[in-house]
């Protein structure tokens, strides 16, 4: 089987670029790059390419657009630990309770529910692996994937790029 780093290697410029932006794209089992499946889907706030470039930075485009992963232990939102609402990076929609996370030692933002109506999720093939992958579904933005081996009550974990969110402390 063929490692992630090995594909990202093979992938030649584009495995620098990734690696330079310590966010890892999405590819095939071939080593190619594979498209978003959102392209092809309408949601509530949808903007061009070129405007998504101009309002996210590089590493949270390459994240929520192009659904690539940030390395595990980089984001800050794995030590907020306030009272407060996860909100989708791309939209500002609110998508999880800081009451509803936890600590998965995974090295990402997890939490075992999400908000009420705020993701979706679609079947993700890549890798060789059956994945649920958990988007934004507002605007679309990729936002982790969701596993079956979290905590009571859910027993669902939903491991987030911390890219992908921005976190909004509860008023006092």
């Amino acid at each position: 089987m063929i490692s992630r780093r090995q594909l990202l290697l093979a992938g030649g410029s584009l495995g620098a670029a990734a690696l330079a932006l310590g966010v890892l794209p999405r590819l095939g089992g071939n080593g190619a790059l594979i498209e978003p499946a959102v392209a092809d889907e309408a949601f509530e706030v949808s903007h061009s390419d070129s405007e998504w470039r101009t309002l996210l930075s590089a590493e949270q485009y390459q994240v929520l657009r192009k659904e690539g992963t940030e390395r595990a232990y980089t984001s800050p939102l794995n030590d907020e630990h306030h009272a407060g609402t996860f909100a989708c990076a791309g939209c500002a929609l609110a998508l999880f309770s800081s009451a509803t996370k936890f600590d998965s030692h995974t090295g990402w933002p997890s939490f075992w529910a999400p908000l009420e109506h705020a993701v979706a999720q679609r079947s993700d093939r890549t890798f060789g692996m059956q994945r649920n992958e958990v988007h934004c579904r507002r605007c679309g933005g990729h936002l982790g994937h969701v596993f079956d081996d979290g905590p009571a009550p859910t027993g669902l974990r939903y491991c987030m790029n911390g890219l992908a969110l921005s976190f909004i402390p509860q008023a006092a």
